[in-house]
């Protein structure tokens, strides 16, 4: 018996790197300006900065918060962006709370490339919620992880618990 495969052809972009080739720059500074916010998952805005899915996602959820300004680190942010990006990740983990009721949350930044940084000329929080059994038998036998919901659906499920909020 042969071992079982799962096939994940969406992600060959992003393993090639062609994922980031039809934005021209910075990919944070591209998303914060575009109209196309389903189509590029923008979840919300505020005055400094915005939240968005991430495209390769640990867990169901898991969104950005990236400031506006283009940054390699969250020391450079001013004040007002700091307390922005705070109250912003307080909306978040409610909104996630109404939505996926997780146990958890991971909050965190990877900053500099020695971090394991996928984008470390441009700071970002990352915010992914965690159950108590999300590390199944795909994570840990077949080193993988699976993902029970669409983006689309992630998209529109958030926007509308963010809304009522706004």
């Amino acid at each position: 018996m042969s071992d079982p495969i799962l096939w994940t052809p969406w992600r060959m972009p992003y393993l090639r790197g062609e994922d980031r080739q039809h934005y021209d720059g910075c990919l944070f500074c591209v998303k914060a300006t575009t109209d196309d916010l389903a189509g590029e998952h923008i979840v919300a805005r505020s005055e400094h900065v915005y939240v968005t899915l991430n495209r390769y996602p640990y867990n169901n959820g898991h969104l950005l918060i990236v400031p506006y300004a283009h940054v390699a680190s969250v020391e450079s942010l001013p004040v007002e962006a700091l307390t922005d990006l705070m109250l912003t990740l307080n909306r978040a983990l409610a909104a996630l709370r109404q939505i996926y009721r997780p146990d958890g949350f991971n909050v965190g930044a990877n900053i500099g490339p020695g971090s394991g940084a996928g984008i470390a000329e441009h700071f970002h929080l990352h915010v992914v919620p965690r159950w108590q059994a999300d590390t199944n038998f795909m994570t840990v036998a077949g080193g993988m992880r699976m993902i029970p919901d669409l983006l689309d659906s992630t998209w529109q499920q958030l926007r509308d618990a963010w809304e009522p909020a706004e």
